[in-house]
């Protein structure tokens, strides 16, 4: 799929899953439309029409893609409502979900989140925010050259996705936006991270519980809160955390350099087989911390 030189303002949009909703779902397939799994015609038109119909429906929508290599290139800019309120409690604002052999290239996300973050900092009810782009349960992903600017919250989420490659990642928040990791994994596997920039207020890059086989090189980190494996042992039964590789990289201006943080409770979980190498750190306050009491001042269950 191509979409080139246009700036579309989107909607919350899921592939293959939609929040759960009491209006009637609509499925829009995107054969329906004219695509082809034939790997030589170009979808891209079929595809554009299954998004237009997908975002002027009043009704939760769906854009089914069935099996087949998928590829998205956008030279233009998605941009997220104005209101933080249309897709601020929706979890993710583009979510992928249970997609094989997809690739992403190219162009700017952008979720306008600032006025999120300041409802957040005058600590009025506020939504939680949505992470821009979520891959959920998938394999085979590929993201290049994409750009994100201003999510409400996680910029790139992967979770338990299987072979995933982020290569050419531009990310930029301001430092004092909350919660705006730049790329978020969980339960995933054979994930390669390269020659990115990011900038954030929170973990450049966050690994949660349940990652194994992470290869992280050429990244400039700055601002941000470093990257982290963790935070860990949040749960007694919690997958652990394993060979993990950080090489190569650049820190500046970050809270932190590289990071391990878990909380100090009883937990079953592990980190295993981690290298960090070849780094450095221009004016960090911690270049490298091992933090085993994780934000002590929060209430936690004994």
């Amino acid at each position: 799929m191509f979409i080139k030189r246009i700036k579309l303002v989107v909607p919350v949009l899921f592939f293959l899953l939609l929040r759960y909703s009491s209006a009637k779902v609509i499925t829009y397939n995107i054969l329906s439309f004219g695509a082809k799994a034939n790997g030589r015609l170009d979808s891209k038109n079929a595809f554009l029409k299954a998004w237009n119909s997908a975002c002027v429906s009043t009704n939760p929508a769906i854009i089914y893609v069935p099996p087949g290599a998928i590829t998205f290139k956008i030279d233009g800019t998605l941009v997220a409502p104005s209101s933080y309120n249309a897709i601020g409690n929706s979890e993710v604002w583009i979510k992928f979900h249970r997609v094989n052999h997809v690739t992403i290239s190219g162009g700017t996300l952008d979720a306008q989140g600032a006025p999120l973050w300041a409802c957040k900092s005058s600590r009025k009810a506020c939504p939680k925010g949505a992470t821009t782009l979520g891959i959920y349960h998938s394999k085979n992903i590929v993201i290049s050259r994409l750009r994100s600017v201003n999510s409400q919250m996680f910029h790139i989420l992967l979770y338990a996705c299987n072979n995933a490659k982020l290569q050419g990642v531009s990310i930029v928040a301001p430092d004092l936006s909350p919660n705006t990791d730049g790329i978020h994994l969980i339960s995933s596997t054979g994930v390669t991270i390269l020659n990115s920039k990011i900038a954030t207020g929170d973990d450049c890059i966050s690994i949660g519980p349940g990652n194994s086989n992470i290869w992280i090189e050429k990244v400039t980190c700055g601002p941000g809160h470093g990257i982290s494996i963790g935070s860990l042992g949040w749960e007694l039964q919690e997958p652990g955390v394993q060979n993990v590789v950080v090489k190569s990289t650049t820190f500046i201006g970050t809270q932190n350099g590289v990071r391990i943080k878990t909380w100090a409770r009883r937990s079953n979980g592990f980190v295993k087989n981690v290298v960090f190498q070849h780094s450095t750190m221009v004016n960090v306050k911690n270049p490298i911390i091992i933090d085993a009491n994780y934000c002590p001042n929060k209430k936690i269950d004994a």
